[in-house]
């Protein structure tokens, strides 16, 4: 047989495992209903570790791993067509179309921002851009900003995510797992980090250059060629700048933004010393309130996942077959479980698209935990 043969041959096979796949969720579907009828859960873990055990027997040697694999995704397949039926909507997709139902159809130009560091971060820059008259407060650590919107000192608070250059603040990661809050929008800033000096400095007087590690990390090649000078990172840019400021010494300098020179009377030194003239930082505007605004196509959630082999495959699965894509995926270990963690997805879909709900309800009963961040639009 030539490959035309043996592909119509393989057509024909396809043809009858589609039929028979569509039979065997039509009985799931029956099972589902029996289940309802009697109060039955939709996992029978004890039935599918049978199965699965002589699903295995029953394989030709070099196909058993094979098997357990499909099998394994048509069990999961199987429980998730069950559980629409059993349960065709959950809490979480209902709270959700009641807050795009009950948000206003335009964002605020005007609240209280929580943000950190001090005048000139680019966390205020990045504030200025999103709110037209924004009221700003500011906090020492991401630690505060979190903790004013929790407790409802301000309506919003602006964080910085990821840069293009230096990667994830693992710090806001870590801090997402310790509080509960909504993204509500996102924006991206274009960051040019300038050496911001007294004065009278000269580049070779300098020994003491201050920022944040996240600067520091996209200005690498720039410190990388000068000679005796210590780096130390600060809270903040901006306070970088504020420090050298205020202190006596003429041997100091910042790693900042422009506006800090007028801000805190310093003068620019050497321009856009980053890395690469391609850098931004994506920054999150979260509230404590779940608010869905006009546009919103960007979702984030978390999940801890059990940890047992397939279980991250088991969801990307579900973004592939519904055809969303994830535009982001971030880990963190897990305090006090060894080698666990806590994964962070955006993926990019419309919130009002019929997958969506799908894709949550499916997601929530998937994992461990699940935790909902929001669906929103960024701005760039």
């Amino acid at each position: 047989m030539d490959l035309k043969d043996l592909r119509e041959k393989i057509d024909a096979i396809d043809g009858e495992i589609i039929r028979l796949f569509e039979q065997r969720m039509n009985i799931s579907e029956e099972v589902a209903k029996y289940k309802l009828e009697n109060n039955l859960p939709v996992l029978d873990s004890a039935r599918e570790r049978v199965k699965l055990s002589e699903i295995y027997e029953s394989s030709a040697e070099g196909m058993k791993s094979y098997t357990s694999v499909l099998y394994s995704l048509i069990f999961e397949l199987s429980r998730l067509h069950q559980k629409k039926i059993i349960n065709p909507t959950n809490e979480l997709v209902e709270r959700i179309r009641g807050a795009i139902s009950d948000t206003d159809c335009v964002f605020p130009e005007h609240a209280l921002i929580a943000c950190q560091g001090v005048e000139g971060a680019y966390s205020q820059i990045a504030c200025e851009k999103l709110f037209r008259v924004p009221n700003i407060m500011y906090f020492n650590s991401f630690d505060g900003v979190f903790a004013a919107i929790d407790k409802g000192l301000c309506r919003y608070g602006l964080l910085p995510i990821e840069n293009s250059t230096a990667g994830s603040v693992n710090k806001i990661y870590d801090l997402m797992m310790h509080y509960n809050f909504s993204i509500v929008r996102s924006i991206r800033l274009k960051v040019d980090h300038n050496l911001l000096v007294k004065k009278g400095t000269k580049l070779a007087d300098i020994r003491e250059i201050f920022s944040h590690e996240q600067a520091i990390n996209q200005c690498s090649e720039f410190l990388a060629g000068l000679k005796n000078v210590k780096v130390t990172a600060c809270e903040n840019t901006a306070a970088a700048a504020k420090l050298v400021a205020e202190s006596n010494r003429k041997d100091a300098a910042a790693l900042s933004s422009r506006a800090c020179a007028g801000i805190y009377g310093l003068e620019c030194l050497a321009e856009s010393v980053q890395d690469t003239g391609n850098n931004f930082t994506r920054f999150i505007c979260i509230s404590k309130e779940l608010e869905i605004y006009p546009g919103a196509d960007r979702t984030s959630i978390m999940m801890i996942i059990s940890h047992k082999p397939g279980s991250l495959y088991k969801v990307l699965s579900r973004f592939y077959s519904l055809g969303i894509n994830l535009v982001k995926l971030e880990s963190r270990p897990l305090p006090d479980r060894d080698f666990e963690f806590m994964f962070y997805f955006d993926i990019e879909t419309p919130v009002y698209s019929e997958r969506f709900p799908q894709l949550i309800a499916e997601l929530d009963g998937m994992c461990e935990e699940f935790k909902y961040l929001g669906s929103y639009s960024e701005m760039v």
